[in-house]
């Protein structure tokens, strides 16, 4: 496995290869992560692994510097799933201040988006230039970051990028807990408490699947349950799979209807994410 900082070195390593897969992450990598590169080894006969903590993507009161960066750890876990690991500087990707960027769609100011604004556009704005040095074949994103997996495939669509975006399924802790990078800020009793988040969606998705039809009230109790347990709710909310737009009354014949539920909150200073499909 080689460890490359410069777009140079990496584009000459590159070169030759004809089967690159991708995963682009901020390292402080964990089992989601891990289970990225393996999926990545299905699609390419080259595995490529970038660690950057994206600038662009944090707001002003958010904790990029505190973000855990453990590179050598990160290195060591990737040993034997990637072949190449790209760990740039702030400088190497960011020579000059960025002035251009991606405009994300209008979803991205919506969910996430309007807890963070500005947050997909850096975020989009680094993915294309990823995607833009490493060009692979194949890249490889997790589903827990689902609003953000939507929009990487829009612009890769919308942009016509030659690049096959792959979403690789939630991987939980034995209680259901989505992994994280952020979870280690978790004290023991958060820690205890965030599974509530997975259990509160895996309700709302029975209730569905039992004929529940009144998406709003359902978000709203949701939301007011999780408020009650003392965390700070950014939304809960039912969207269409396709296209992320709040899911209207869904008839019960339907032959098919693919739904999502998406839930943002704070415990503690920790802000947690999870999403659940489902599929009537």
């Amino acid at each position: 496995m080689q460890i490359i900082s410069t777009i140079a070195e990496l584009r000459t390593r590159l070169s030759n290869e004809r089967a690159i897969a991708f995963v682009p992450t901020m390292g402080n990598l964990h089992e989601g992560h891990l289970n990225l590169m393996r999926l990545a080894r299905e699609h390419g006969s080259c595995v490529v692994a970038s660690i950057f903590v994206n600038p662009l993507q944090f707001g002003p009161n958010e904790d990029f510097d505190k973000y855990p960066r453990t590179l050598e750890a990160d290195c060591a876990k990737l040993q034997n799933l990637a072949d190449v690991v790209f760990a740039p500087s702030v400088n190497e990707m960011y020579p000059t201040q960025q002035t251009v960027f991606v405009e994300p769609p209008p979803i991205a100011n919506e969910l996430c988006g309007a807890a963070r604004p500005g947050h997909f556009r850096g975020m989009a704005t680094v993915v294309l230039k990823l995607l833009n040095i490493v060009q692979p074949q194949v890249a490889l994103f997790g589903k827990k970051d689902y609003q953000q997996l939507h929009i990487i495939r829009r612009m890769v669509a919308q942009l016509n990028l030659p690049v096959q975006i792959v979403g690789g399924e939630t991987v939980r802790a034995a209680d259901g807990l989505a992994l994280s990078s952020r979870n280690q800020y978790l004290s023991g009793a958060e820690r205890a408490e965030a599974v509530v988040l997975y259990q509160t969606l895996q309700g709302l998705r029975q209730a569905i699947l039992q004929g529940g039809r009144d998406f709003e009230q359902m978000e709203q109790q949701a939301v007011e349950a999780l408020s009650a347990r003392g965390w700070k709710v950014d939304y809960v909310a039912v969207r269409n799979r396709p296209d992320l737009q709040p899911a209207g009354p869904v008839q019960s014949d339907l032959a098919q209807c693919d739904l999502v539920i998406l839930a943002a909150a704070r415990l503690g200073n920790t802000r947690l994410l999870d999403n659940v499909e489902v599929s009537l």
